[in-house]
């Protein structure tokens, strides 16, 4: 191990010399979470010590996500795993946000590795999570989060520029009633289901969420969870009857930023990332709802901000069995090609 904390790394080497290391730093950015597992990214290498992040206007959900909120919130996520891997090799990383909106509004961040220190206990336990943190849609027991735990959530949110605020009292009921209704129109919209079709298909694609992950129907009309079997594909692996009995105090979150643009999503995909690993690392399994979001028209942009700013996350934490993971493009799949005097 060297002091960069990752093995075989030089501390004195760019990050993105080598075609090992811009792997290495990819395969972290996309194990990210992304809106229906969609991963809506692509990278390129400018030099030595520098990566544009773009988005993957293709994977873009046209009826669910048409203001592309959720492809920004999904592109944060992958940009602070970036971030964490560039910390492991000992330096910092500078990320200018939205460099070239008039020429190039795809182009979401440019991340430049500085020299920096080496990593602390704190951000290493973060990056080595980042294998381990999955979307758990399964029932949890219902035991509470301890206080400091939460507060370490809350904190993680906080370090990113966000509010992470907890939803209490009879205020989980009206939120998950909120969510309950928002589910039900998008249920009832043929573009809807066909395009969550697409992004649950049988098989063994490197991308969409897979059978096995979608978790049990909840019983008697549960938690809202959004139901992946909409198209038959639950029909498909057998899972049409599978129904759970969900926790009956949801133990819920509010995710909010100040504003609510482009550069807002990727700081609130940032800030879930951070959250969603220091969960991880407590041992608190987490699964997010964002029906309501999903339904805001055009004109939400304009809104007035409550006294949080704007909602862009709902998330559901507890403690539950293990989840299976879903899979991932390959690396060579999102990473733009570069000269061949790279070795």
């Amino acid at each position: 191990m060297t002091e960069t904390g990752i093995p075989g790394v030089r501390p004195w080497e760019k990050p993105f010399a080598t075609h090992a290391g811009v792997r290495r730093l990819v395969a972290a950015a996309v194990a990210a979470p992304s809106v229906h597992n969609t991963q809506p990214w692509r990278f390129r290498r400018v030099d030595d010590a520098t990566l544009d992040l773009y988005a993957d206007l293709d994977r873009l959900l046209a009826v669910t996500d048409p203001l592309g909120r959720g492809l920004g919130i999904s592109c944060g996520a992958a940009l602070l795993n970036l971030r964490l891997a560039i910390r492991m090799t000992g330096h910092e990383p500078r990320v200018l946000a939205l460099p070239d909106p008039g020429d190039r509004p795809d182009l979401l961040a440019t991340v430049y590795a500085a020299p920096g220190a080496p990593p602390d206990p704190d951000e290493c336990l973060l990056h080595d999570m980042i294998p381990h943190r999955c979307t758990n849609r399964f029932p949890f027991d219902g035991r509470p989060l301890p206080k400091d735990v939460l507060a370490h959530l809350i904190a993680a949110a906080h370090a990113e520029g966000a509010t992470l605020l907890l939803v209490k009292g009879e205020t989980v009921r009206r939120v998950l009633d909120m969510v309950a209704a928002a589910d039900d129109t998008l249920a009832a919209d043929a573009a809807y289901r066909a395009e969550l079709a697409h992004w649950t298909r049988p098989g063994t694609g490197a991308d969409g969420v897979p059978g096995d992950a979608f978790g049990p129907r909840p019983r008697h009309g549960g938690l809202p969870m959004r139901d992946f079997g909409l198209s038959g594909t639950r029909r498909a692996h057998g899972r049409r009857g599978d129904f759970a009995d969900f926790e009956a105090d949801p133990q819920l979150a509010a995710l909010f930023t100040r504003g609510d643009g482009l550069r807002d999503w990727l700081r609130a995909g940032q800030a879930l990332q951070r959250v969603l690993l220091t969960a991880t690392a407590h041992g608190v399994a987490a699964s997010m709802f964002s029906q309501p979001l999903d339904l805001r028209p055009p004109p939400h942009r304009g809104d007035q901000a409550g006294p949080f700013g704007h909602l862009q996350m709902l998330i559901r934490f507890g403690y539950g069995p293990p989840a299976p993971r879903v899979p991932r493009r390959p690396v060579f799949e999102v990473l733009d090609r570069w000269e061949d005097h790279c070795v």
